[in-house]
C-alpha cells in the first residue's frame, strides 16, 4: 500500500439485489445507475453476475445487463462475474461477447464460472444438470475457439467473436483454480473460506499457470464484502442484510430480498453461528481501519486487483460506503 491509498486497482461485483418491496425490473434499473456512480468514482471494473429464479436477486442475463451497463458508460471496464458456462452453450456465450466487444471495442470481461442451478427444478427449467459442470474445461476450450479461430466443430465459427480480444476470468468454485491455470487465464477468487484457504489455492495457481495468448502471466482478482461507516458496529450493519439473506439460504433453500438490520429477526443458534461465520469472511469498519484490513489481504494473497461486492437494504448508504472505499483507495 502507497501512503495515499491501496496499490492495487478496486472494481464491483453487482448481482442486482432485490429490497424487500422492490420490484425485481427496479433493482436491474438500479444496477445500471450505480455502474454510472462507480465509474465517476474511479473503479476499474463493473460486474454483474447469473443467478436464476432467486427471490432476493434480479440478475439473471448478465450479458444483456453488461450491454446495458457498457452502453451507459463510457470508460468502466464492463463484465460479468460470471456467466455460468454449463447453463449455455460455448458458441453463443462466444457470439454473445463478441457482440458486446464489437459495440464496446476494449472494455468487455469475460468473468466465468461452474455453477448450475441451485435446485432441480431451475436446472430442468435450464435444460442442464451437474453433470454439465463436470465438462466445464471442456466448454471453456470450446469458447476460447471461437475467439481464435480454432472451433472445436468443423465448420463452425463463432461470429463476430473471431479474432477479438476478450479477457478471461475463471471463478475458482470447486476445480476453477486448477482450470484457470492450465487454460492460462485469470484467476477470481471469493473470501469464502478465510484468507489463508485463499491464499494457498492462489500460490497453487501461480505454480501451475501456463502463459496463454490472453494472459502470459498469472493474474488474480481477490472478492470480498467491504463495509465502510464512521464507526465499526455501523460498517457491520451495513453487511448485515446481505449476510441475513445469506444465512436464511442455507438454512432455508432461498436467499430472500434484503431487510433492514432493525428488521432481521433475532436468529436460532445455528443462524447466530453462520451468521458469525459470513461476517468473519468480510471487512468493516472506519476508512483507517479497512485501509489496514486491505492492505494486509493484499499482502497476504498478492492479489492483483479486488472486487467488492457489498450490497445492503439502504442504496444511499451503500453508494456512501463505496465513495469512502475509494476515497481510502485513492483511486
Amino acid at each position: 500500500m502507497s501512503a495515499q491509498g491501496l496499490s492495487v486497482p478496486l472494481s464491483v461485483l453487482d448481482r442486482s439485489s432485490i429490497r424487500r418491496g422492490q420490484a425485481p425490473a427496479e433493482a436491474v434499473r438500479d444496477t445500471v445507475r450505480f455502474a454510472r456512480r462507480m465509474e465517476t468514482l474511479g473503479y476499474h471494473r463493473f460486474w454483474v453476475a447469473e443467478h436464476h429464479s432467486v427471490p432476493g436477486v434480479a440478475g439473471s442475463a448478465p450479458t444483456v445487463l453488461a450491454a446495458a451497463v457498457a452502453a451507459n458508460t463510457s470508460r468502466i471496464r464492463v463484465g460479468t462475474g460470471g456467466v455460468m458456462l454449463p447453463n449455455h452453450q460455448p458458441l453463443v456465450v462466444a457470439e454473445q461477447f463478441g457482440t458486446l466487444e464489437a459495440l464496446h471495442p476494449g472494455r468487455i470481461d469475460m468473468g466465468l464460472g461452474r455453477s448450475v442451478g441451485f435446485t432441480g427444478g431451475v436446472r430442468a427449467a435450464l435444460g442442464r444438470g451437474k453433470e454439465d459442470a463436470v465438462r466445464f474445461d471442456e466448454q471453456i476450450r470450446e469458447l476460447l475457439g471461437y475467439f481464435a479461430g480454432t472451433p472445436v466443430h468443423r465448420g463452425v465459427h463463432g461470429i463476430p467473436a473471431e479474432g477479438l480480444r476478450v479477457p478471461a476470468f475463471v471463478l475458482a468454485t470447486g476445480a476453477g483454480a486448477d482450470i484457470a491455470a492450465d487454460a492460462g487465464l485469470a484467476l477470481v477468487i471469493a473470501l469464502v473460506s478465510g484468507v489463508g484457504r485463499a491464499a494457498e489455492r492462489i500460490a497453487r495457481y501461480r505454480a501451475a499457470f501456463r502463459p496463454s495468448s490472453l494472459w502470459p502471466r498469472p493474474y488474480v482478482i481477490v472478492s470480498t464484502a467491504v463495509a465502510v461507516a464512521d464507526t465499526r458496529q455501523r460498517a457491520r450493519e451495513l453487511l448485515l442484510p446481505e449476510a441475513w439473506s445469506l444465512v436464511h439460504s442455507r438454512t432455508r433453500g432461498v436467499f430472500p430480498p434484503l431487510l433492514t438490520a432493525a428488521e432481521i429477526p433475532e436468529p436460532t443458534e445455528r443462524e447466530a453461528s453462520l451468521l458469525s461465520d459470513v461476517l468473519r469472511g468480510q471487512i468493516h469498519g472506519t476508512p483507517e481501519s479497512v485501509r489496514d484490513e486491505l492492505a494486509e489481504l493484499v499482502e497476504r494473497t498478492e492479489a492483483d486487483e479486488l472486487l467488492i461486492t457489498m450490497s445492503t437494504y439502504d442504496r444511499g448508504d451503500m453508494l456512501d460506503s463505496y465513495t469512502a472505499l475509494a476515497e481510502l483507495a485513492g483511486i
